[in-house]
């Protein structure tokens, strides 16, 4: 049995004031007891995964905690974390939970992520009102309910590897869901109340039991839909699938990992239009640019450089604004899980670790950018001002990780 020491805590922080101490990484220390945190009055991020915790009573006085990591320790429960009412992102996956009954007081929650558990069923999630990400994969959840009725806020929901069979009349009330992960379940038709789910962005059914498209009717439905995949259903033996999708639905960006256009895609947020063209286009553009700059005239080159020159001045402008937008975000760390086109795997990997939040602020400190196409292609960014190479592997990282539910390797690796 490992306890932890307090004087030991201070030690590796170099200070002496506990008050002072706002995070803390005690991941992988076989840490059996953590009783000496409620001395840290001021902590807001700890994380404790990969230790041999059973009991969280010991973190009662931890009253300002916001983020808190418990992944694949040896909870059978959550008693302790009640009084935590500030707390926005949980990540227990891993654990042996069989209920989330001690969350139910727990109303900041913004991010709840507890897969691979025994959970069984949805309950006391009605007053979590803020929350937006729900991650249950691999429990052996069974059925739904109306235990989503309540959460008119989520907009990232996981349920892939549960033990569902259908999908029932929740769905009607989540107006706001933009990508929901069933992957590897047992589920043979969508209900027409999915319909309500007009904003719904990234649908995975991969390896489910769907076997005719009249079975999928309800997502010509959904206009905002960019992202599907179904294989792994008996639907996917029929010739003909492709060319059906593309008639029902023509806002499709991604069908089972390929693009449906291989020459253009839209963005998947709703500002400006910003177009996505291959190498190929780029490189056409370029040459039909070259060619216009030998026939132009000595006066249209001055033009061009008084244009050039404004657009410097504006992408100075731009720049100042990024920086200022930068200040602004880091102001509140809440806004990063409240944004809706925020992916799971981006809350998922920060909920493991709470510092991984400052690299997600640092890559994207003004918007976030979402691309498709194959993790090997490249693709550029066509914007107002300048043109820029992006590997589209980093924008695709939702379609990767397997720990949130997305199907793993047989749902999705092309």
């Amino acid at each position: 049995m490992t306890v932890l020491s307090s004087k030991k805590v201070l030690q590796d922080q170099n200070t002496s004031d506990a008050d002072s101490i706002k995070v803390l990484k005690l991941n992988l220390k076989a840490l059996s007891d953590v009783s000496c945190l409620y001395d840290f009055k001021n902590l807001e991020k700890v994380d404790l995964s990969l230790n041999n915790l059973h009991s969280l009573e010991d973190l009662s006085g931890c009253v300002n905690l916001k983020w808190l990591s418990l992944v694949q320790n040896h909870l059978k429960n959550l008693k302790g974390i009640e009084g935590l009412t500030k707390l926005t992102v949980l990540n227990a996956g891993k654990n042996k939970l069989k209920s989330i009954d001690e969350l139910k007081n727990v109303t900041s929650l913004r991010a709840l992520i507890l897969n691979d558990n025994e959970i069984a069923s949805l309950c006391n999630l009605e007053q979590m009102k803020e929350l937006n990400t729900l991650v249950l994969s691999r429990n052996p959840i069974r059925k739904i309910g109306t235990s989503l009725s309540k959460l008119k806020s989520i907009t990232k929901l996981s349920l892939s590897d549960c033990q569902l069979d259908s999908i029932d009349l929740s769905f009607k009330f989540c107006t706001e869901l933009k990508e929901l992960r069933l992957a590897h379940n047992d589920i043979k038709t969508l209900p027409a109340d999915m319909a309500y789910c007009k904003r719904l962005q990234h649908l995975d059914l991969g390896n489910n039991a769907i076997a005719n498209w009249s079975d999928l009717k309800v997502l010509s439905s959904l206009p905002s839909l960019k992202i599907l995949n179904i294989q792994g259903n008996p639907i996917t033996e029929h010739d003909k699938l492709v060319k059906k999708v593309k008639k029902q639905l023509p806002n499709l960006v991604v069908f089972n990992t390929k693009q449906v256009d291989k020459n253009t895609a839209r963005r998947f947020d709703d500002s400006s239009a910003t177009i996505f063209e291959t190498d190929n286009m780029e490189e056409k553009s370029d040459q039909k640019l070259m060619k216009n700059d030998v026939e132009e005239n000595e006066d249209d080159k001055k033009t061009r450089k008084k244009k050039k020159a404004k657009r410097s001045e504006e992408e100075e402008d731009d720049v100042e604004h990024k920086r200022e937008s930068k200040k602004k975000l880091k102001s509140s760390e809440a806004d990063i899980i409240d944004d809706a086109e925020t992916r799971i795997n981006d809350i998922f990997e920060m909920a493991k670790n709470p510092l991984e939040i400052e690299r997600v602020q640092k890559r994207n400190p003004v918007q976030k950018v979402h691309a498709i196409g194959k993790p090997d292609d490249t693709i550029i960014i066509k914007r107002k001002k300048k043109k820029k190479p992006v590997n589209a592997a980093n924008l695709l990282g939702f379609l990767q990780t397997e720990d949130v539910g997305w199907g793993g390797t047989s749902a999705w690796d092309d």
